[in-house]
């Protein structure tokens, strides 16, 4: 397994402009397949799973031609297909409702972990209107063999307490109907700035859903038409490892293309930086971080509506003048892999004393452990944030740093474009 040594770290400073958002990225590649006319996409994200994402949807008789993506204007035109989507959930969940609207038979596969993540809750959902939807292998997991079925979409339930991209799949699907529909949400829907994204993204692309509360959302009897043109703004789930690195290096560090405006939820990771004693500076596409404190504050705080940034403040933990308690962070365990545990054995790895619960994490901070080699379970977001350790002025070894392609190939590049051992 190839490794990566970051050196010590005294100082973080500089100005980092983000690649664009994926969640963003794989909502547009979509809608703007499904949709009338041509949508040229500018500030795309090239990594690992946008393009799985572009690969079915070429498969699937989606044409591009470089930034222009050629709509077709439903459902896929073609009718059989076997894709493979890695460990991209943004790309699997989706296109299998999309998939189940359009009349054909497709196989949908990927690495292993991806089969070991749930999708039972969105396929129940589906086959109670009308989809055919066998699991090749395990119950409730992939791999997929999508049938073409008789789908009536009046009315739709399903859970929303294991992942916000079962709403959002039936959400951008259901418009293929031809005719309105109503959601409804059993349980408590987790990570809900996710579909807010997926709302936002709808309507740049014709359809106004709405919703009541968090418990129903009506779909109208409405298709995707392109805007002509369309953004996809930096990733603020990528923007939290240098703006914590500000916190920590003393800074300023800059990050460009997130801001006040985003329509990500993860720009509120702000908050956690503010709670933990950081100085934050917000414009419309820009976040500035700096700090002068030599210990953060601990923190105590319920991060469900930010569960990638999470991972951040957890490594920041380290660095805290007492324990930290971060809530309601049960969706970790369905990830890339079940960073619950995976970030619990890094953590103490480094010798901080955790306790691990269901959804929970408390992380009591300890002298941080010098040279400590930091395996990342094939999970990008493990290897980004553990590269905040350095900032101890100590080595850390990442295991396997190409991970990071699936969502930021370049990320130890710019990393180490702002850090300084002076």
């Amino acid at each position: 397994m190839d490794s990566l040594q970051l050196k010590p770290v005294r100082r973080a400073a500089g100005t980092v402009r983000l690649p664009g958002s994926k969640s963003i990225s794989n909502r547009v590649l979509l809608l703007a397949a499904l949709a009338r006319g041509e949508t040229e996409v500018s500030g795309l994200l090239d990594a690992d799973d946008t393009r799985v994402m572009r690969e079915a949807l070429a498969q699937l008789g989606v044409r591009f031609e470089g930034s222009l993506v050629k709509g077709v204007g439903g459902a896929f035109p073609a009718k059989k297909a076997e894709l493979f989507l890695g460990n991209a959930g943004t790309a699997f969940r989706p296109l299998t409702a999309a998939l189940a609207f359009s009349g054909g038979e497709y196989r949908l596969s990927g690495v292993a972990r991806m089969h070991e993540r749930p999708i039972g809750d969105l396929v129940e959902a589906l086959r109670a209107i009308g989809a055919r939807i066998d699991y090749a292998g395990r119950e409730g997991f992939p791999p997929l063999a999508v049938h073409p079925g008789s789908i009536k979409a009046d009315q739709v339930k399903v859970r929303g307490n294991v992942s916000s991209q079962f709403l959002t799949a039936l959400l951008m699907a259901l418009p293929l109907a031809g005719k309105a529909s109503r959601i409804e949400v059993q349980g408590e829907l987790i990570s809900r700035p996710y579909v807010e994204i997926t709302l936002n993204v709808m309507r740049r692309f014709g359809v106004a859903v709405t919703r009541d509360g968090w418990r129903a959302f009506q779909v109208p009897a409405d298709s995707y038409r392109s805007p002509g043109k369309i953004f996809v703004e930096g990733d603020a789930s990528s923007a939290s490892y240098f703006l914590a690195a500000g916190a920590l290096g003393g800074g300023p560090v800059r990050v460009e293309g997130v801001g006040r405006d985003s329509i990500q939820g993860d720009v509120r990771f702000t908050e956690v930086l503010e709670r933990m004693g950081a100085v934050v500076s917000l414009g419309a596409d820009w976040i500035e971080v700096s700090s002068k404190a030599k210990k953060l504050r601990a923190i105590d705080m319920d991060v469900n509506h930010i569960p990638d940034a999470a991972m951040t403040a957890a490594v920041m933990a380290l660095f805290a003048d007492g324990p930290s308690r971060l809530r309601n962070i049960a969706s970790w365990r369905v990830k890339e892999t079940d960073r619950l545990a995976a970030m619990a054995t890094e953590l103490r790895k480094l010798g901080a004393t955790v306790e691990e619960g269901g959804d929970f994490l408390s992380i009591t901070p300890h002298e941080i452990r010098s040279g400590v080699a930091i395996d990342t379970y094939d999970d990008h977001r493990m290897a980004m944030s553990f590269s905040l350790v350095a900032l101890a002025g100590v080595p850390v070894t990442i295991n396997d740093p190409a991970c990071v392609a699936k969502t930021f190939p370049d990320y130890f590049g710019l990393f180490q474009s702002i850090a300084t051992d002076q």
